[in-house]
């Protein structure tokens, strides 16, 4: 059984891709995870410094990887 890993997206990719990676990894539509980070950055100011951070951390997905859904 593989294990599932956080990645960068490449097709659902807006910016670096991260949040398309977290909706991938969570199998939920992108666009939620751009919106909630949205708010995230217009109310709190968090959401900019996070997706900084984000994009810093999580990995790029390897070549010839692909994400394998249920």
């Amino acid at each position: 059984m593989a294990t599932k890993k956080l990645y960068k997206s490449r097709k659902n990719k807006m910016i670096c891709g991260v949040c398309g990676g977290i909706g991938e990894y969570f199998r939920i539509d992108p666009t939620i995870i751009r919106l909630i980070w949205a708010v995230l950055a217009l109310c709190f100011g968090s959401g900019v410094v996070a997706y900084i951070i984000a994009a810093l951390i999580i990995p790029d997905i390897p070549d010839g990887t692909t994400i394998v859904e249920d």
